[in-house]
């Protein structure tokens, strides 16, 4: 097995005339855990796309899993950002969750085996009592767990998630992260996100993606890189902020 989940080997893609990624080289290993920031229109939407095969580069070469990432692509776990659907549409839970089964069988209906896998990974998402539930009557929190399951529901070696823990409350982003962190000890696991609190201790690297992509240790994202990667000033928020008598201590900033 491949040592490198993801290559990318001076990848350069445009769309038409505009360039969206330029003389990106980079690698990531298995069982990293990956946090990819950038401007919006920076290119992280681009790099997905090539990582899922849906594009191809004009330049380069990429490499998933030691193959094309067409080869790779039923070992890939997928959760879009947004998810279009007919809200009208009576789709269950195990309904959405068994999607992540198409193409591991030949076979037109759903084997006993992707059943039982499904239900693993909702067990694993904490909704598994939801299996038989209208998907539209979720909570926001409960659809993302339900789309990560569907995602895990493949049995991946490479988890991408696009701005998982987007359009969700405090109480259940921290519940996501505590999930994530756990699918972090198990597999690679690729995140997309704004939310530089989510760069901390989830991630092992950043990848940072405007045209030009800079890969970086999480300990060494300061003002002075968030400042070039979105070119201006933004406030940060420092988390697990503790005062006391003593003074003030800072676990971690985000």
């Amino acid at each position: 097995m491949a040592d490198q989940v993801i290559e990318f080997d001076n990848v350069s893609f445009a769309y038409g005339a505009v360039p969206v990624l330029s003389n990106v080289s980079f690698s990531i290993e298995r069982n990293h855990s990956v946090c990819i920031v950038g401007p919006n229109g920076g290119g992280k939407s681009t790099l997905i796309k090539l990582i899922l095969g849906l594009l191809e580069p004009d330049e380069g070469k990429v490499t998933i899993l030691g193959g094309d990432p067409d080869d790779g692509r039923s070992q890939i776990g997928y959760m879009p950002q947004y998810i279009r659907y007919d809200q009208s549409f009576p789709v269950s839970v195990m309904d959405v969750a068994l999607m992540g089964r198409i193409g591991k069988s030949a076979k037109i209906f759903y084997s006993q085996k992707d059943k039982n896998a499904t239900m693993a990974a909702l067990e694993g998402m904490g909704v598994a009592d939801l299996a038989n539930r209208p998907f539209n009557d979720l909570s926001g929190g409960q659809r993302q767990r339900v789309l990560i399951a569907r995602a895990m529901a493949c049995d991946p070696e490479l988890l991408l998630l696009d701005e998982p823990t987007a359009n969700v409350d405090p109480a259940v982003e921290s519940q996501l992260h505590h999930i994530l962190k756990e699918l972090t000890e198990r597999i690679t696991v690729i995140t997309v996100s704004h939310d530089l609190g989510f760069v901390s201790r989830l991630v092992d690297r950043v990848i940072c993606v405007n045209r030009y992509v800079r890969i970086h240790p999480t300990s060494d994202i300061t003002g002075e890189v968030i400042q070039d990667i979105y070119g201006g000033d933004i406030k940060m928020v420092r988390h697990d902020h503790c005062c006391s008598e003593e003074g003030h201590s800072h676990d971690r900033i985000f």
